[in-house]
C-alpha cells in the first residue's frame, strides 16, 4: 500500500509560481510511474503531467506545456511539480498518484493510490 501526501498548494497572484511537492510511503517507489491531476470546482478531474518510475520520460497536458514542469528524486520517494506562469484557470485541487502500468498516464483509472489533494488558487 502506497500513501502520497500533497503539499505545496497556497494562494498565488497571476504570473507567479509555485512547487508543489507529494511524498510516498509504503512502497518501492521506483516501481510507480507517477502522475499529477487537478481537480477544478464543478469540473472532472483531468490530467496534468506524469513521469516515469526512472524519470526519465515525462508526459505534460497540453494546457500546461511549457508552463509546468514534473521531476521526481527516488532517493527522497518524492515527486515534484514546478509551476510558472500561473493563470486564473489554473486554480484547482492538485492531486498526485501512482501507477504501475505503462502507458496511457493521462488516464485517471489507470492509476492506483492517490493523495488527499492540496489547494492552488490563482488571483488574477
Amino acid at each position: 500500500q502506497v500513501q502520497l501526501v500533497e503539499s505545496g498548494g497556497r494562494l498565488v497572484q497571476a504570473g507567479g509560481s509555485l512547487r508543489l511537492s507529494c511524498a510516498a510511503s509504503g512502497g518501492t517507489f521506483s516501481r510507480y510511474a507517477m502522475g499529477w491531476f487537478r481537480q477544478a470546482p464543478g469540473k472532472e478531474r483531468e490530467f496534468v503531467a506524469a513521469i516515469s518510475g526512472s524519470g526519465g520520460y515525462t508526459y505534460d497536458a497540453y494546457s500546461v506545456k511549457g508552463r509546468f514542469f514534473i521531476s521526481r528524486d527516488n532517493a527522497k520517494n518524492t515527486v515534484s511539480l514546478q509551476m510558472n506562469s500561473l493563470k486564473p484557470e489554473d486554480t484547482a485541487v492538485y492531486y498526485c498518484a501512482a501507477t504501475r502500468y505503462y502507458g496511457d498516464y493521462g488516464n485517471s483509472v489507470r492509476y492506483d493510490y492517490w493523495g488527499q489533494g492540496t489547494q492552488v488558487t490563482v488571483s488574477s
